[in-house]
């Protein structure tokens, strides 16, 4: 592989800490990084710097290594599978807003819906728990609301006996 100018830099700056640190010396230093500039490819470089603590490219470009097991590998990359949002949840979000303009009528779809999307969600981890959630409080709340008026009708029926 051809070497380019970062590779020749990057060789003579392991060439300078080698010369810096006293494991070259000066005649030497200075003939490795004459060769270091005219050095055409990769296998020139790391000839230079072999013999020295660190070399232009990681040392496992150059050296046939034996193959490593493949349950030594690391797990392949998968994109992950986008998660949907659960259509119950939405379902019963709808139904749950719903409730003031069907006075009530939408109120216990909601409910069953919300449940159902609850369970699934736990099942299949899709999104919308948010949606399922906010589906059973409005449909719990319209029930709530039209049992608080029959009982009050009832009640003031009664009294007018």
């Amino acid at each position: 592989m051809r070497a380019s100018h970062a590779d020749r830099e990057r060789a003579v700056d392991v060439l300078k800490a080698g010369f810096a640190e006293g494991r070259l010396q000066q005649t030497e230093y200075e003939q490795r990084i004459g060769r270091a500039y005219e050095a055409q490819t990769h296998a020139e470089l790391q000839m230079l710097v072999a013999d020295l603590p660190q070399g232009p490219v990681p040392q496992a470009q150059f050296i046939p290594q034996r193959p490593v097991p493949a349950t030594f590998m690391p797990m392949p990359m998968q994109m992950p599978m986008p998660v949907h949002t659960n259509s119950s949840a939405t379902g019963s979000l709808v139904c749950g807003i719903m409730t003031p303009v069907t006075w009530g009528l939408t109120a216990i779809p909601a409910v069953i819906l919300g449940h159902k999307a609850r369970a699934e969600i736990r099942r299949t981890g899709e999104r919308g728990d948010g949606q399922a959630i906010t589906g059973l409080v409005l449909g719990w709340l319209a029930i709530g609301g039209w049992a608080l008026f029959l009982l009050v009708f009832i009640l003031s029926a009664a009294v007018n006996l």
